[in-house]
């Protein structure tokens, strides 16, 4: 092996790949250097998703080469992925949800003692993982109990579990608390200084800086550029992802109105033992919720929709009392609830995209009891004209969508039912500058027609550029509400950290 070739940890030449309907890749070569942090960007639909599902031996390329390590590199599957060296944690997670924390840590390689498994070493060793990655949870948690970000921090306690010569991490930042962001790159950095090579896609551009050394873009499934990250500002990246400039956070209307009452919350008890909590949206505004990882965040939104049995509280929509006790009970209300987690709980993804858009209301495409597909088509259509969905067809399974382009079928779903009140959770968690803009129109127009608008988001810039308030949660209660004229990131966390903080002082 030459020198110039031992710089290299990852070459692709050439690479092509296909789906029905769709070309993801496109005569893709790049190169990444050995020990260096690599950052890969785009617009959803670019051909990220595909491009790691490739290194990750999920997918197979049509066309080209690919050598890792001074070796041709082509896996059969996962597996041979990650003996090869390869690791990747992917923006949708799936843990073995009935296993405990600990046994998804050590699953490859769970410790024994005279053939059994040895417990008492596997909860010490992870134990000491958990607290690398500061996942404040016991080893013997079930991972079905874990939220999405605490998800996220057990996949990168798993990766630090194993010597891997790549790291891939996809949007690792999505759901992290500015704190626990701080931690995962002093990780890196540790990884970096051990000489490990890290691949990372993550459409917080601001953060790029920390871990990357060279980035590559690409635009609709092709190459655009491999250059150091040095030199480059955001403008420019931003540029070269889209062709446009954006900005990568929501600037504040100020000429949508606020009218009466949208939703009313009173005394909502999450559980018997959980602090009440009391709030409201107005026609027209776009309140938020913020806090830290476990402050109670999703839990609230899933009891006000019914996903999850409250243990007391009212709830009111439009000034007027409703019993909902169920998701069917909350849509019928008018209340409507974009979880944060897209595949597991808002898509069906073996159905399409027409299908998908249009399930929230059978009422309007059906004909004497029947589906009319027609009907159903010309609703789809439209729907993804409005949203700028990209699809080949509305006939296409929304599994083979970019996270973008769930998301936005999400949306769309909803947009079918005609809510009162639209309640997102992590709206923009895996969707680029691109498409973070459109739905911070779509945020707006909602606000703009006189609906309420409740979002619950870990990116405070996000919160801060398109909120009339924000309502900060804090271990179960609600530390403060903050109105426009004092939004300030350090007020927003001060608040976020004043329970958590003196639950753990007593």
């Amino acid at each position: 092996m030459s020198e110039a070739a031992d710089d290299y940890i990852l070459k692709l030449d050439g690479i092509g790949k296909r789906f029905p309907g769709v070309v993801a890749l496109r005569n893709v070569s790049m190169r990444i250097g050995r020990g260096k942090g690599h950052v890969l960007l785009g617009e959803n639909g670019a051909g990220k998703s595909t491009l790691i599902n490739l290194l990750g031996g999920v997918f197979k390329p049509d066309d080209g080469h690919i050598s890792f390590d001074g070796k041709p590199y082509h896996p059969g599957s996962p597996l041979e992925a990650f003996q090869a060296g390869i690791r990747v944690i992917h923006q949708e997670l799936h843990p073995l949800s009935n296993l405990t924390v600990a046994e998804n840590l050590l699953f490859e390689h769970l410790p024994r003692r005279y053939g059994l498994v040895d417990y008492r070493k596997m909860n010490s060793r992870a134990a000491e993982l958990l607290a690398e990655v500061g996942l404040d949870v016991a080893p013997t948690t079930l991972a079905s109990r874990l939220s999405v970000a605490q998800l996220q921090l057990l996949e990168i306690a798993k990766a630090l579990c194993y010597e891997s010569k790549l790291l891939v991490l996809d949007e690792p930042t999505a759901t992290l608390t500015s704190k626990e962001v701080d931690r995962l790159f002093e990780i890196l950095k540790r990884l970096k200084a051990r000489g490990v090579t890290t691949l990372y896609i993550s459409h917080r551009l601001e953060e790029i800086f920390e871990v990357g050394d060279d980035v590559t873009v690409l635009r609709d499934g092709q190459h655009v550029i491999t250059r150091p990250l040095s030199g480059l500002a955001i403008p420019d990246i931003v540029e070269l992802m889209v062709g446009r400039t954006l900005s990568d956070h929501g600037v504040f209307r100020s000429d949508t109105a606020v009218f009466a009452e949208a939703l009313g919350v009173s005394g909502l008890k999450v559980t018997r033992n959980s602090p009440e909590l009391s709030f409201s949206v107005a026609k027209g505004e776009i309140v938020g919720i913020a806090g830290l990882v476990g402050s109670g965040r999703t839990e609230a939104v899933r009891a006000i929709f019914g996903a999850d049995a409250k243990a007391g509280g009212e709830i009111r929509v439009d000034g007027a009392l409703v019993a909902i006790n169920s998701p069917k009970d909350a849509v019928a209300a008018g209340l409507c609830l974009a979880t944060e987690d897209r595949k597991l709980q808002g898509l069906m993804l073996d159905m399409s995209c027409a299908e998908n858009a249009t399930v929230t209301d059978f009422r309007k495409i059906s004909r004497k009891g029947l589906i009319s597909r027609k009907a159903e088509n010309d609703h789809a259509q439209r729907l993804v004209r409005e949203l700028r969905i990209k699809t080949p067809s509305i006939h296409q399974m929304v599994r083979t969508f970019s996270g973008g382009n769930q998301q936005k079928v999400v949306i769309a779903k909803w947009l079918f039912r005609g809510p009162k009140v639209l309640i997102f959770d992590e709206p923009t968690r895996g969707i680029d500058v691109g498409a973070k803009a459109e739905i911070y129109e779509l945020l707006w127009k909602f606000a703009a027609e006189g609906k309420g608008v409740l979002v619950v988001s870990s990116d405070l810039p996000e919160l801060i550029g398109i909120c009339h308030r924000i309502i900060v949660l804090s271990d179960g209660k609600i530390a403060g509400e903050i109105a426009r004229d004092q939004f300030e990131e350090s007020r927003i966390l001060s608040l976020a950290y004043k329970e958590y903080s003196r639950v753990r002082q007593h």
